[in-house]
């Protein structure tokens, strides 16, 4: 995985083509924009701003909000969902399977940005795994290994 944001932050996936690949919404929808996106070598960097407009901020130590870290976890999952799409897995949509080896190093607060790397280790039309970090300003937030299945919306 890249240490950090490509130097360039060019948005190759916008926000209007992730709502295109991914069926979550507001207020699920965690993914803000694709910075980088290298098939080859099964890796993608995407971008979550934190805002204070959250809806979770309101219950989740609303005196000093922090960005619950389940819902860290659940933007690296979303960008490795962008990953399957485009490595080709259009006919299934990836669900949560499995997190392994997840830590925290440090909090998402109001005013950050999620740089989120994900590396697809094992991908299958059955389903796969990821490894996944997300920073903050180049300093490790939040990592994790991320198992998935591919299933179509008929089966959930």
């Amino acid at each position: 995985m890249t240490a950090d944001a490509p130097s360039h932050t060019q948005t190759l996936i916008t926000i209007k083509e992730i709502r295109e690949i991914l069926p979550h919404r507001y207020p699920f929808l965690l993914v803000d924009r694709v910075i980088d996106l290298d098939l080859e070598n099964n890796t993608i960097v995407a971008t979550k701003c934190v805002t204070m407009n959250e809806e979770f901020f309101q219950g989740h130590f609303p005196q000093a909000p922090i960005m619950p870290g389940v819902l860290i976890l659940e933007a690296l999952a979303q960008t490795g969902g962008i990953l399957i799409h485009k490595k080709g897995f259009h006919e299934k949509t990836a669900v949560l399977l499995s997190v392994s080896k997840a830590k925290f190093r440090r909090p998402a607060l109001p005013g950050d940005v999620l740089i989120m790397h994900v590396h697809g280790q094992h991908l299958s039309s059955k389903g796969g795994r990821v490894q996944a970090q997300a920073k903050i300003a180049g300093e490790l937030a939040a990592e994790a290994e991320i198992g998935f299945a591919l299933t179509s919306f008929e089966q959930i």
